[in-house]
C-alpha cells in the first residue's frame, strides 16, 4: 500500500504540474490580448523554404540563406503588426475570432493603403 500512495502523489504532482503550465499559457495569451507583455520570438514562425521559393518567383536566380531568413524575419514581424491590428478590431467588435475583415483593416493600417 505506501507503493501506490507515493504513486498517487507522483500523478497529482504531475497533474498539478500540466495545470501550471496551462494556467500560464493563458496568462500569457492574455497579456497579449490586451496588450500588457511584448512578446519577443528567437525562432521563425515562417519557415525558410519558402522564402526561397518568393524570391525565385520575383526573378532571382539564387537566394542566400541569410537573404531568405531576413525576408522570412520582416514578413513575420508584418504579419504580426496586422494580427495584432486585426485582434483589436475583433475585441471591439465584441467577437473572440478574427475573421477575414478584421485582417483587410488590419492591413490597411499596417501597410497605409
Amino acid at each position: 500500500m505506501p507503493y501506490m500512495s507515493q504513486f498517487r502523489n507522483k500523478k497529482r504532482r504531475c497533474c498539478v504540474f500540466n495545470l501550471e503550465k496551462k494556467i500560464t499559457k493563458v496568462n500569457i495569451a492574455l497579456k497579449r490580448k490586451r496588450g500588457c507583455g511584448e512578446v519577443y520570438m528567437n525562432e521563425l514562425v515562417i519557415a525558410v523554404a519558402p522564402m526561397h521559393r518568393l524570391c525565385k518567383k520575383a526573378g532571382a536566380d539564387r537566394v542566400s540563406e541569410a537573404a531568405a531568413k531576413e525576408l522570412a524575419k520582416v514578413l513575420e514581424e508584418i504579419g504580426v503588426k496586422i494580427a495584432k491590428e486585426a485582434l483589436d478590431y475583433a475585441i471591439y467588435a465584441r467577437r473572440k475570432t478574427i475573421k477575414t475583415e478584421d485582417i483587410e483593416i488590419g492591413t490597411r493600417k499596417v501597410m497605409g493603403k
